[in-house]
């Protein structure tokens, strides 16, 4: 599942989820804004981060991350990263580094040089296979839920999350990123399944109206241009080879014509020696002859 792409959605629509998350006061979301900043003298992007919209300092500056696989080195990139922000752009306010692991065994644990980190609450682990099912409204929460959901489970999940999606979301334009956003998380868990079965199976929105649709139909037109570009590139180097390979023969031969000429043979006759085409002998006997 591109979970990146779906969590930086998820974190636009319901910024309230990370407090949530942290057992904090949802209404703190309303200080930030959610952000992916660039961090330009390495081109390191760094996937979420909640800038606050107050100067009081009391509101921290939250750098977040999502992690669904084992990585070794990912706590040293996330922290350098950190630095590497801080040093650039020198907020004045304390900061807070937080990491939400699809599995608590995906995660190694933190290396030596950052362990103080913990001690200063400095960061904080979300492991989603932890979190015991909620019962609460937070739609947001329940789609975290419903991502980590098993296949079965997440069957009979789906009419009732787009249901509760349409009640509860009354803004227009957000009900479509937030329904569409439900589709895209069912198509990553349902693999095997293409698009029409999953229609009918629950009843979802037409896909072509969908812009989950159309950046995907764009992704895959880019690949495609891309796959055809690169197939080309090495059609025409095998190409290349190949003719460079047969020129080179070609030259090679022809050096022996002015021998073959000396020792009598006639053009027709060396044409049929080497297996040259007469006319490129003899193209060559008048380049010699000028």
């Amino acid at each position: 599942m591109k979970t990146d792409k779906i969590f930086y959605t998820l974190f636009q629509i319901f910024p309230e989820l990370l407090f949530q998350l942290l057992n904090q006061p949802p209404a703190l979301a309303q200080n930030y804004q959610f952000q992916s900043v660039e961090i330009k003298e390495l081109a390191f992007r760094l996937d979420g981060i909640f800038l606050p919209n107050s100067p009081d300092l009391d509101y921290p500056v939250y750098f977040l991350e999502v992690q669904f696989q084992k990585d070794p080195e990912f706590y040293w990139r996330f922290f350098t990263e950190i630095f590497l922000y801080l040093n650039q752009y020198k907020p004045l306010r304390p900061w807070y580094a937080i990491v939400i692991w699809a599995k608590e065994s995906f995660d190694d644990g933190l290396p030596l040089p950052y362990q103080q980190l913990l001690v200063s609450q400095h960061i904080q682990r979300i492991y989603l296979d932890r979190i015991t099912p909620q019962t609460s409204n937070s739609l947001g929460l329940q789609i975290v839920q419903f991502i980590i959901t098993p296949e079965p489970q997440a069957t009979q999940q789906v009419p009732s999350l787009l249901k509760r999606a349409k009640q509860q979301v009354t803004d227009a334009a957000i009900q479509q990123n937030v329904v569409e956003l439900i589709e895209k998380i069912i198509v990553y868990k349902f693999p095997q399944k293409s698009r029409q079965e999953l229609e009918a199976m629950f009843s979802l929105t037409e896909w072509k109206q969908t812009r989950f649709y159309q950046e995907a139909k764009e992704e895959g037109k880019l690949e495609g241009e891309q796959k055809g570009r690169l197939e080309g590139e090495q059609k025409g180097r095998l190409e290349g080879e190949q003719k460079g390979k047969l020129e080179g023969e070609l030259e090679g031969k022809l050096k022996t014509v002015p021998l073959l000429l000396k020792l009598g043979l006639t053009p027709e006759q060396i044409a049929e020696e080497l297996k040259i085409d007469i006319e490129k002998i003899q193209q060559f006997i008048a380049s010699q002859n000028n």
